[in-house]
């Protein structure tokens, strides 16, 4: 498992495990995609890859004395299509 990102702690950071995309942000984790965990070793290796992403997303959560109830997602800006 060398590839790795620290949850929570940039805007720049993703991996990817067979199809599936996590995306680091400082306030969300952004996943999409798929991933099949096959009963063999290579379905063992993705699996504690996205163990370890989701424990030290857990961990972080968990030690965050600021943590908030629910964050609030600014809207998306909505422009113009330029093909039309």
């Amino acid at each position: 498992m060398s590839e790795t990102l620290r949850p929570f702690e940039n805007e720049k950071d993703s991996l990817v495990i067979d199809a599936l995309t996590i995306e680091n942000r400082i306030d969300q984790l952004e996943v999409y995609g798929s991933l099949a965990i096959t009963r063999d070793k290579i379905g063992l290796a993705h699996a504690l890859q996205l163990k370890q992403i989701l424990d030290a997303a857990v961990s972080a959560l968990q030690n965050d004395p600021a943590l908030p109830d629910q964050i609030a997602f600014k809207p998306s800006d909505q422009v113009d299509n330029p093909f039309k």
